[in-house]
C-alpha cells in the first residue's frame, strides 16, 4: 500500500512538472512570436528613431520638441500604433519637420528609468518633452493618422 501511494504522488509530481514545462514553453513561444511581429512593424517605420538621450541632444541643437514613444516590442497595441500611424507618410512629414522622435523600449534599463522619471505606466505612451527634458503633455492614443496629426498640431499651436 505505501508504494502505491508513493507511486501516485510521483505521478502527480511528474504531471505538475510537465505542465509547468509546457506552459513555460508556450509562454516563451508566444513572447517570441509577438516580438517578431513587433520587429516587423517597427522595421516599416521610416521615421528616424533615436535613443532618448540622443534625441534630447538633437532637440536642443535644432530647437525642437521631442516626441517620445514608450513601447515594448512584444506589445500588440504598440505594434498597431506602429503599423497604423507611424508608417503614414503624412505623419512622418509632420514629425520630421517639427519634432525629434525618441523610441524608448520599456524592456531596457533606459526604459525603466524613463518610466520612473516621467511616471509612465503601461504602453504605448506618447509624451511631448521640451529641450530641457520636461514633460509638456501626454498625447491621447489614437490609431487614426489624421487625428494623430491633429493632436501634434494642437501641441505646436501652443508653443
Amino acid at each position: 500500500m505505501p508504494t502505491e501511494i508513493t507511486s501516485k504522488s510521483n505521478n502527480k509530481l511528474v504531471n505538475i512538472v510537465l505542465f509547468i514545462i509546457v506552459a513555460t514553453f508556450i509562454y516563451l513561444a508566444y513572447q517570441w512570436y509577438q516580438s517578431h511581429l513587433g520587429q516587423q512593424a517597427k522595421d516599416k517605420i521610416q521615421i528616424q528613431m533615436l535613443d532618448f538621450d540622443v534625441a534630447l541632444a538633437k532637440a536642443q541643437a535644432h530647437d525642437k520638441l521631442i516626441l517620445a514613444d514608450m513601447s515594448a516590442i512584444w506589445c500588440p497595441t504598440c505594434r498597431k500604433l506602429d503599423s497604423t500611424v507611424f508608417t503614414n507618410d503624412r505623419v512622418k512629414d509632420v514629425i520630421d519637420e517639427n519634432f525629434v522622435f525618441a523610441r524608448v523600449d520599456y524592456d531596457t534599463e533606459q526604459g525603466q528609468a524613463f518610466a520612473e522619471r516621467y511616471r509612465v505606466t503601461g504602453y504605448p505612451v506618447l509624451l511631448i518633452i521640451n529641450q530641457e527634458g520636461e514633460k509638456l503633455t501626454r498625447l491621447p492614443l489614437t490609431f487614426d493618422s489624421m487625428e494623430f496629426i491633429g493632436n501634434l498640431n494642437k501641441v505646436l499651436s501652443v508653443q
